[in-house]
């Protein structure tokens, strides 16, 4: 079992509390899908909570293994309607959404976001807000992420619903944004070139840690209206962090020299370039390490108890993420997060696209695999299992989404056999699953940057004794930039598309092992 798979006994003292009439109190989680929120969310249910979620797609929340034991609003934040639904009869709203967008507009969607909850929270009689925000110090200038984030938690403070902001730093758990980034500077790099900021003191907090603050949030004297910092109980440099981190993975500890010349902005490109974690996350990353980042002060211990055995080691919680490297699945991730902060448009149907410019390439290969044999390779793609053709080829297109700020291929995936609506498999998004008598369907949206917008689908379609395999790439071009795009790459098409159908069904023929794959 992996760390965190399961709600663990440090949380049996943080059972929900009846209501009066002997019903179980309801939880309202925003964020579900991302990393805190999809942690959480199993939490809540097991210790004795009614959950409902807001979502923009109901069918990606459903997808979650918690998905059926909660009731599903579909919208968004600033939509009025979906939370006024969503909050009826709500007694706790867990706040844990943040824009990541690098756009100028993301202060005033955040502002909007949280002015729409707290009006629709004091409407409601909600009895609790509790929100995540950014550890911060006083009285200096914010990164315009972090200000946001303050901003927002000064907005809920004065709704007029009791509210807890808890303030975290560096949250380090696997699939933490805040651990990608330490953990693969660190693996990378034997001698480290980095911003002065290196020297900043940081409170780093286990993820696990976060989660016990978070349900005993819910339990908190309703007459509690104030932000309070949380932090683990070691205080270390940003560079102290980096070599903790090397040895707990059994590294040799690296030099790091802090260069002034390093800005921000320099900053998040190289680490754009040399981790997995792209520059539109990287950005606000850096941003906030600009300055130190420890508690101010442990108010938070008169309101909701330490942890049994108490607060985590850092070094304890490196060895618990790294402890789940070689798991098949990584409970929730950074990776889960849109990166253009929105879901695009679905891919429209065929009949739809009367009147656009749209570009295919679209191959067929008959195989003498089974239909869940062929469909076991096509759910497994990406990854380590890789795209089956042409590896140097994908590698120079992941390297130049890279540069120009995309997400590139070392985002990996969740799962080396599974697949479910929303997932990241490098830099493609998991848009559709599907699975009937008719055949199998796997639709992935890309992420890359790309001047258009492109799809990628794989179906297994039964036929006579054995399988027909189908693959198509779909792109809508924008502009003469889409057009040009499309004809540089078409030679390279024919390498990577045609090779990649026959080895995917040569795969499926070759007998295996492994278990069938779970959606």
């Amino acid at each position: 079992m992996t760390e965190l798979s399961q709600p663990t006994g440090r949380e049996e003292n943080l059972r929900a509390v009846p209501r009066d009439d002997g019903s179980a109190p309801r939880a309202l989680v925003l964020g579900a899908t991302g990393y805190i929120g999809g942690r959480l969310t199993p939490r809540l249910l097991n210790a004795g909570y009614r959950v409902r979620v807001l979502a923009r797609d109901a069918a990606r929340a459903r997808s979650f293994a918690w998905g059926e034991g909660c009731e599903i609003v579909e919208g968004s934040a600033d939509d009025l309607t979906a939370v006024t639904a969503a909050m009826d009869d709500v007694d706790v709203v867990y706040y844990l959404i943040h824009s990541m967008s690098a756009g100028k507009g993301f202060e005033a969607s955040d502002e909007t976001a949280a002015r729409t909850i707290a009006e629709a929270a004091a409407a409601a009689g909600v009895r609790r807000i509790v929100y995540l925000g950014g550890l911060h110090p006083d009285d200096v200038k914010l990164s315009p992420h972090l200000r946001s984030r303050v901003h927002v938690g000064e907005i809920l403070l004065g709704s007029g619903v009791p509210t807890l902001v808890l303030q975290a730093g560096v949250v380090i758990g696997s699939g933490s944004a805040s651990f990608e980034m330490i953990r693969h500077l660190t693996d990378v790099l034997p001698y480290m070139p980095a911003p002065k900021w290196v020297r900043n003191r940081i409170q780093p907090i286990a993820v696990r840690d976060v989660l016990h603050y978070l349900l005993g949030a819910a339990r908190v004297d309703p007459d509690i209206n104030r932000a309070v910092d949380i932090g683990g109980p070691d205080v270390v440099r940003y560079g102290q962090m980096m070599n903790g981190y090397a040895l707990e993975a059994g590294l040799p500890q690296r030099a790091i020299a802090a260069l002034p010349v390093l800005t921000p902005e320099l900053a998040s490109h190289w680490v754009n370039l040399v981790t997995p974690v792209p520059r539109s996350i990287a950005r606000p990353l850096v941003a906030s390490l600009q300055n130190e980042c420890i508690m101010k002060d442990h108010a938070i211990d008169e309101l909701i108890p330490r942890p049994d055995g108490g607060l985590t080691p850092y070094r304890r919680a490196v060895a618990l993420a790294l402890g789940r490297v070689d798991a098949d699945a990584i409970e929730t991730s950074w990776q889960d997060a849109e990166v253009s902060g929105a879901p695009s448009d679905p891919l429209p149907s065929d009949p739809d696209w009367a009147g656009r410019t749209v570009f295919t390439d679209a191959r067929s290969v008959q195989t003498s695999a089974s239909v869940d044999e062929l469909w076991r390779v096509i759910l497994g793609i990406g990854g380590e299992n890789g795209w089956y053709s042409s590896p140097l080829l994908w590698a120079v297109r992941g390297l130049m989404d890279r540069v120009v700020g995309g997400v590139g291929l070392r985002r990996g995936r969740r799962s080396r056999t599974g697949a479910r609506v929303g997932d990241a498999i490098d830099f493609w998004r998991v848009e559709a699953v599907e699975q009937t008598e008719a055949g199998r369907l796997l639709r992935l949206r890309a992420e890359m940057k790309v001047p258009g917008e492109a799809w990628l689908e794989l179906r297994a379609v039964p036929d006579g004794a054995g399988a027909r395999y189908e693959q198509r790439a779909v792109f809508f071009p924008r502009g003469l930039s889409g057009r040009l795009y499309w004809l540089a790459v078409l030679p390279f098409h024919g390498l990577i598309f045609s090779g990649m159908a026959a080895r995917i069904t040569a795969a499926a023929e070759t007998p295996t092992d492994d278990p069938t794959p779970d959606a």
